[in-house]
């Protein structure tokens, strides 16, 4: 259905008609402002701050080379989403942008997403098809593992930045994709490797 000529051409990779968007491009703006009061636990600016740059328990970070790796069964991730003072439509982790990951088969993992952008919504699916590959991942891109998916977070408001956590068991090895489905970011820069050893 969404991939054939007789869907709207912005289901097909353009962009959204002006009607829906405004004056902005990313139709992450028009869903950030739409969820922005959804309810749901938030965060301070100052410890998404503090989450984005701390490195996860059991976890060997290699910064050199932007890597992650944990040997441990269970594995608690936190991801800051659109981070201030970082580059836009990125991922920070452990104080990197967009890392490789590594886990062991069977581990039962963790990740809280905290959307740090004021303008825009994100999320975090884990797909087994290269990031980059669809405007709308969301479309295209089935989560990997169930539970694996947090599909997107509104605007962070007065109340503070939206946060979710997502949970799955890492179950069959392979090399992966971290990425945000909002559609454009993944092609922006939004994604990372997620391999399970």
């Amino acid at each position: 259905m969404t991939g054939g000529r007789s869907v709207p051409a912005w289901m097909r990779g353009h962009a959204l008609p002006g009607f829906m968007m405004g004056s902005s491009s990313d139709p992450g703006t028009v869903m950030g402002e739409l969820f922005a009061g959804a309810p749901g636990p938030r965060v301070t600016v100052a410890a998404a701050a503090r989450l984005g740059t701390a490195v996860p328990a059991g976890a060997t970070v290699n910064r050199a080379a932007r890597q992650i790796t944990f040997t441990g069964t269970r594995v608690r991730i936190t991801v800051v989403a659109g981070p201030a003072g970082g580059p836009g439509e990125t991922f920070r982790i452990a104080g990197m942008v967009n890392p490789a990951i590594t886990v062991k088969a069977g581990t039962k993992v963790s990740i809280e997403v905290v959307n740090a952008d004021p303008g825009t919504a994100h999320g975090l699916v884990i797909t087994a098809r290269p990031g980059a590959s669809s405007w709308m991942p969301m479309m295209t891109a089935l989560p990997a593992f169930s539970g694996s998916a947090l599909w997107f977070l509104g605007n962070p408001t007065s109340a503070g930045l939206h946060q979710a956590t997502l949970s799955f068991t890492a179950a069959t090895p392979g090399h992966y994709t971290y990425l945000c489905p909002v559609p454009g970011h993944a092609q922006k820069g939004m994604s990372g490797s997620f391999t399970v050893s």
